[in-house]
């Protein structure tokens, strides 16, 4: 399967955001934002007035390597909402977080998403108890995340940091035992990421 393996910090720049792609530094004065807050390539400066096709792509590209997924991915889970009743972009934010990559990221157990991709990857996640190796399976309310090794360094140091990130409400984090309790599934209110789902909506549906 295709998968970026450029360097993270220039995708936030070309988004002129931070997308907290590289964990920890992304919280440091070494972000790339920090250091050099405009697109990267040497015409960067010359480019005109963004049309509107532009400004509904670049949400777009920024949703999708914030979740860190393919085209090919990303518009299976918009095709998912579509069919979903109720608002289709707030739907399609919600699968986005349902992943297990993205819950696992959340709970803190990995300092990014690609970090908690490759957790999942590796067979280091449980699921009530059963392991679970596809980052694209979607937890359900109720669901028990734990990691399977408690002696994992790269989940001790995660932990370590995850109060700079936060937590949110609709999970509960057992830190010392190493797993999180999916008490709801979060609503589009829950999701406080600069994100505009309208535009992603315009962009598949022109």
């Amino acid at each position: 399967m295709s998968r970026y393996i450029g360097p993270s910090c220039r995708l936030c720049r070309r988004e002129g955001i931070k997308l907290f792609l590289k964990g920890e530094r992304c919280f440091t004065e070494k972000c790339a934002i920090e250091k050099r807050n405009y697109p990267p390539g040497v015409h960067a400066g010359t480019r005109g007035k963004m049309m509107e096709y532009g400004i509904r792509l670049r949400e777009k590209q920024k949703v999708r390597r914030i979740y860190g997924l393919t085209e090919k991915q990303f518009k299976r889970f918009f095709n998912m909402a579509e069919k979903q009743p109720g608002i289709t972009g707030s739907n399609f934010l919600v699968l986005l977080e349902r992943r297990l990559d993205s819950m696992v990221y959340r709970l803190g157990f990995a300092t990014s998403r690609k970090e908690a991709r490759q957790l999942v990857s590796h067979k280091h996640i449980l699921v009530n108890g059963k392991c679970v190796n596809i980052p694209s399976y979607l937890v359900k309310a109720g669901d028990v995340i734990s990691v399977k090794n408690k002696d994992l360094p790269t989940v001790k140091n995660a932990l370590e940091t995850v109060v700079r990130r936060g937590m949110p409400l609709w999970i509960e984090l057992d830190k010392e035992n190493m797993k999180g309790i999916i008490r709801q599934l979060p609503t589009r209110e829950d999701i406080t990421m600069p994100i505009k789902e309208q535009l992603m909506v315009e962009y598949y549906s022109r």
